[in-house]
């Protein structure tokens, strides 16, 4: 399987602009510059899709490893914080309620926990990955 995306970026650094696009069209032409990267101004950027990609990645990935333990969680939500210091990513903070009504609840976090190292998006990250963990049971 392989999926793809492309970006097209014209003029400078700060002054210039891009636009990019993924293989099955929903996400196109989406506009991305300097200011929606360092400067806070409304738009996206790579850092933003990398936490996207990494908060949905990892709940997939906890509902596998719910499911290897016979657990099917009622919902998993993640949030992802990427902090992007010195044009490095240095850190990704997931944040996850996990609500699984009746499980065991070491089961659970041990289920989270196998999710944060084999995630792939996780695998792939070359920064320090926190697990904020909540479990209702």
């Amino acid at each position: 399987m392989q999926r793809t995306a492309n970006a097209v970026w014209t003029g400078g650094l700060k002054d210039g602009q891009g636009t990019f696009n993924v293989q099955s069209g929903a996400i196109k032409e989406q506009k991305y510059g300097f200011k929606t990267r360092f400067e806070n101004e409304p738009g996206t950027n790579p850092e933003e899709l990398i936490a996207a990609a990494h908060a949905s990645c990892f709940s997939m990935a906890v509902s596998g490893q719910l499911g290897e333990r016979g657990i099917t969680p009622d919902s998993i939500t993640t949030s992802a914080a990427i902090t992007f210091e010195n044009l490095t990513l240095t850190k990704s903070v997931l944040t996850t309620k996990i609500t699984a009504k009746g499980a065991d609840k070491a089961k659970v976090e041990e289920a989270a926990a196998a999710a944060k190292a084999g995630c792939p998006i996780s695998k792939v990250l070359k920064l320090e990955i926190v697990l904020e963990l909540s479990v209702e049971v």
